[in-house]
Order: C-alpha cells, then structure tokens, then sequence
C-alpha cells in the first residue's frame, strides 16, 4: 500500500515520525511537507525527509490565502504521479482538499479544534478523524464531520512525542538554574494578536538575575525584536531543539499552552503554562496538577521562584507525570484498525 502523510510543523513531524518508522516496514511512505522556518531543520530529529512543496504563508491572512491555493495546485500534480491509497494528516488543509478531489481515503488526527479557520477547511473532507480521549466529539462536529467518523485514543499527543525522542542526554550539572521560555505563537490563524511575551520576560529578567534565562523564539522576526530589548540578558535559540534533550536540563519551563507546554508537563518539569489559547490539552494538564495557570508576569514570577526553591515539589510531579503517562494507550493499533475499517 502507497501512504502519503502531509507533515506542516514540528510537532506534526514528531509526532507522525512514531507511525512511519512502523508503516514504512511494510508500505511505501510518501511524505510532504512546506518551506517553513520552523519545519525546515526538524529533520535531523528523525528518520523523514519529507519533499517540500510550497510554504507558509506568513501571518497575514492574504497570504495565507494565497499560499495554500498555489500550494494545492503543486501538490494536485505531484500527488496523482505518487497515486497514494491513502492520506494521513493533521488536517493539512491543502492535502485534504486534494485528497477528496482525487477520492484519496483521508485519516486525519487533531488535539486542536480550537483552531477553526483549519477544521473547517479541512474536517469537511475527512473520512476519519482520530483524537485524544478527552476531547468531546461535539468540539469537532460543528465543522461538518459526523460523530461516527470520529475515534478518540487514550493517550496525549506530547506523551507519543517525548517517548519517540531519540538521543536522549542525562542532565549535566550546572552552576545556574535554568528558566526555559516558549513565546506565544503569532503567526498561526488561532493566534492572538495581544503579546505577553515581552513583558514576561522582563519580569523574569527582573525578578532572577543569576539564573539563566533562555528564550525559544519561533520566528527570524520575533527573534530580533527579543535580542534589541534584552541583547545579553537571556540567550536566545531559534533553531529547531531536541525538545526532549533540552527539557531534560531545564528547572523551570514557561510556556504559551501548546505541545511543548505538554511535554515539559509530562516529563515532570515544573511547567507554567500562560493559556494563551486556551485548549483541552492544556486544562487536562492543570487539573492533573503536571502544569500551573499563571497569566499575568507577577504571578509567573512568583510560580519561577517555587519551582526552583522546592525541590520535594519537583519530585512530587516526576512521580505524578510517570504515572499518568503509563495509562495511556499506544495510537498505533487504533491508527491500523482505521486503515483496515476504510481499505476493505
């Protein structure tokens, strides 16, 4: 069988690298993905190159627009050479919509319906939708897709990613703490316009001055603008991590709500998410008490300091985040008894 995986971020490609290292044993793969600033060196993190095809549009929405029709067009033609039997993405739009014009089977995953402008571009096209366990179908089914198309697994999808790392480092010792922080997404459709970032981070800088503070920025823009207001206060990393490897020797990690937030927590480093776009991921997450809520810089800077001076409270939660990853189920026998339910 011929499997064409659409592949647009980095979580995506950590997380489908899982279900192609096994699919690829006995079928052909067919991977794709677009010029993209945060996709384009997550690579050397697995075994996939997928082939490029289009870009990212930016942040406005024009060019969104503009690039996901130019990007359907070129995918339309490399797709009916490959003639895959079947699609699997994270509701690729363009994939999605190329897939129902040429009446290609789609499974698509998603942890994300608070990402509208992508449901309904592409839940409407989708024959199968597979999502975590704590996610109501009725999230998903206003976008067009019947409940009985929709096949939930018990596990979260940061708990496949981080137990898909590869390369894994011990913690060397250290003479600083290290506060590790994820700024807020700015360019995806969801994203909101207001920044927090900015003035979280001067607090941070404020408030812990012999600690080091290291800033994951997302994009060439947003990086800039941090080394203009803080030049040799933090260090600053744009390049694609190996989020795993890295979490692993952080003390504290400050975060927007999104997939690394998630995989701090389950790792069971102390985890302060800002909730700025508020998802089920992330509340499921508070209330296992694996993260904290903290939306302003005053109470985040209080949480930072909690972390780093408690450590019979850091032990509490690498216990209480092994435990709930060892309930979680393995996706793959569901992802291959969705396959089977739609090529018999």
């Amino acid at each position: 069988m011929k499997i064409w995986f659409d592949i647009l971020t980095p979580k995506q490609y950590l997380f489908f690298e899982y279900f192609i290292q096994k699919l690829r044993k006995q079928h052909k793969i067919f991977a794709t993905s677009r010029k993209y600033q945060q996709i384009n060196d997550i690579v050397k993190f697995g075994s996939t190159n997928p082939v490029l095809i289009g870009k990212h549009g930016g942040g406005v929405k024009s060019n969104k627009m503009m690039a996901s029709l130019q990007r359907s067009k070129l995918l339309t033609k490399k797709i009916e050479k490959f003639a895959p039997d079947l699609l699997i993405s994270f509701c690729s739009p363009e994939a999605s919509r190329v897939a129902f014009g040429s009446n290609i089977p789609h499974i698509a995953f998603s942890d994300s319906p608070h990402a509208k402008a992508v449901m309904k571009l592409s839940l409407p096209f989708v024959t199968k939708l597979l999502t975590p366990w704590i996610i109501p179908k009725n999230d998903f089914t206003l976008y067009g897709i019947d409940s009985k198309s929709i096949i939930r697994y018990k596990t979260i999808d940061a708990a496949l990613i981080i137990k898909n790392y590869k390369n894994i480092k011990k913690k060397n010792s250290k003479s600083k703490k290290i506060i590790l922080i994820r700024p807020e997404e700015v360019e995806a459709a969801y994203a909101s316009k207001s920044n927090k970032t900015v003035k979280i981070i001067k607090k941070i800088v404020e408030k812990f001055p012999n600690e080091e503070k290291i800033v994951l920025s997302r994009y060439e823009n947003q990086s800039k603008e941090l080394k203009r207001i803080f030049g040799s206060n933090i260090s600053l990393l744009s390049k694609p991590i190996n989020g795993q490897e890295f979490l692993r020797k952080t003390d504290c990690f400050v975060g927007s709500g999104g997939t690394m937030t998630a995989e701090s927590g389950l790792l069971g480093i102390p985890t302060i998410s800002l909730n700025s776009v508020p998802n089920r991921i992330e509340d499921y997450l508070v209330k296992k008490k694996l993260i904290v809520r903290a939306e302003t810089s005053e109470k985040i800077s209080k949480q930072v300091f909690c972390a780093l001076n408690d450590n019979n409270f850091m032990k509490k939660r690498k216990i209480q985040a092994k435990k709930i990853i060892s309930s979680f189920e393995d996706p793959y026998p569901i992802l291959l008894e969705t396959i089977k339910s739609i090529l018999k």
